[in-house]
């Protein structure tokens, strides 16, 4: 069994710096991309289709990328850092080019290529968190990156506000600011990798493990490896699964959504309005950085929750004070009266993003953290591919096209995932799960 040292506070914070970056770049995507698309002319109902990318890049390059990363080991980058590395290179082109979209098509093609570089990038980190961390220290690695998903997507939320009032009018088909945005995202996604990866070693497999990875192996082994690995898949990550599918189903909706909603209910305005609309998609952003202040703020205080109460009564409890704020969220006309609404889904968000994988990171082989947290991942596109197929179909004949009833259709997914989380047969967090405290 490998040793895995003890590590203090800033080494796990400076290991996870990198994921500030790409969080930063998906903070552009929650709330930039959906404009841009009506900037561009798309249709509502065109919408969900157009986001198809980031659900079928996740669920393509994730499990192969963590299969990969299993068996990869690099004398100077190690085994997971040289995805990092290909992921923000590939991140940081996409938002460079992507405020030069010219059309709508031009767009979706470039969200493709930016989904497939943060996804690179993104999910070796869940393994790596399992790999330089034991089972005391892995509870505050996986809520450091909540941390990280916070404060990236705030201040990706908070350019899309200060932005528009600093640079003013249109540069080519799009708002100047959208420039100013992507091209900050562009350079956070790889210099916080970077970061990172200078400051972090991975443990080194043992000879054993060597001679393994250097056997000769064919390029149909990952897809072999990801068969094998859900054949064999604990019965703990089939139930995540059925979470899951409402959650991540449901978070699409919001995203896509939430712009618009505050558009109807606050300045009932819609997009052929560019100057009210333009408002709106402000003010939302800076309403979904709120919820990602939120998130870092409440991200490590869930740790010591998980410890006391168990990993899935504090999930199933954060998903129904999301579910609240969903259902407050297209009633509200007061623009103020949204950061109330949107608090319950930041501390659900903290929890989305850390406390799941607490459920199932021990029943999980060390020698398959890779591939499964790939395959965690697959569980998440899989409900966001449903949401682009059928969603535009619903929300147009059975929502109206209104986009403050699917930000209400969230929230009741969100109720009967929070439900589906307490069936869950889980361990429980072991007592001694925090030892290291906050700023030691």
């Amino acid at each position: 069994m490998t040793y895995k040292p003890k590590l203090g506070f800033w080494q796990i914070l400076n290991m996870n710096v990198g994921f500030f970056g790409i969080q930063y770049s998906f903070g552009l995507q929650q709330s930039a991309v959906t404009p841009i698309y009506d900037f561009l002319g798309a249709s509502p109902d065109q919408i969900p289709i157009l986001h198809l990318a980031g659900p079928v890049t996740g669920l393509l390059v994730q499990p192969i990328v963590g299969a990969l990363s299993d068996k990869t080991w690099h004398p100077k980058l190690g085994r997971r850092k040289p995805y990092f590395l290909i992921g923000a290179l590939l991140c940081s082109f996409a938002l460079l080019v992507f405020p030069f979209s010219s059309s709508l098509w031009m767009a979706a093609g470039l969200l493709w290529i930016l989904d497939a570089g943060n996804n690179t990038a993104m999910e070796p980190y869940r393994a790596l968190i399992a790999d330089k961390l034991d089972a005391e220290q892995q509870p505050l690695g996986f809520q450091m990156q909540s941390f990280f998903t916070g404060l990236g997507q705030v201040l990706a939320n908070l350019s899309i506000f200060i932005f528009p009032l600093i640079f003013i009018g249109t540069t080519g088909s799009l708002p100047t600011w959208v420039y100013a945005s992507f091209f900050l995202g562009a350079f956070c996604s790889i210099a916080s990798i970077l970061w990172s990866i200078s400051k972090t070693k991975e443990i080194p497999p043992t000879e054993e493990e060597l001679l393994i990875l250097r056997q000769k192996k064919d390029a149909f082994e990952p897809l072999r490896e990801i068969i094998s690995a859900i054949k064999d898949m604990p019965k703990v990550m089939w139930q995540l699964a059925l979470v899951y599918l409402f959650q991540w189903y449901a978070l699409f909706c919001y995203w896509q959504n939430s712009s618009k909603s505050v558009a109807l209910s606050v300045w009932n305005a819609t997009p052929e309005n560019t100057q009210a609309y333009s408002e709106a998609v402000s003010w939302t952003g800076l309403v979904n950085g709120w919820y990602n202040v939120v998130t870092f703020l409440v991200a490590f205080s869930l740790v010591k929750f998980a410890k006391k109460y168990s990993a899935k009564k504090v999930h199933a409890f954060c998903l129904l004070i999301a579910a609240i704020g969903f259902l407050a969220f297209p009633h509200i006309e007061n623009k103020n009266l949204l950061f109330f609404a949107i608090t319950g889904f930041g501390i659900g968000w903290a929890s989305i993003m850390g406390i799941p994988y607490l459920m199932v990171v021990s029943d999980i082989p060390k020698e398959r953290y890779g591939v499964y947290m790939g395959i965690i991942n697959m569980m998440i596109v899989v409900p966001m591919i449903l949401q682009t197929l059928s969603f535009g179909f619903i929300l147009k004949h059975v929502l109206n096209n209104d986009p403050r009833l699917a930000i209400t259709f969230a929230g009741v997914l969100l109720i009967i995932s929070a439900i589906l989380t307490m069936l869950i047969k889980s361990k429980k967090v072991p007592d001694n799960i925090v030892s290291t405290p906050i700023g030691h």
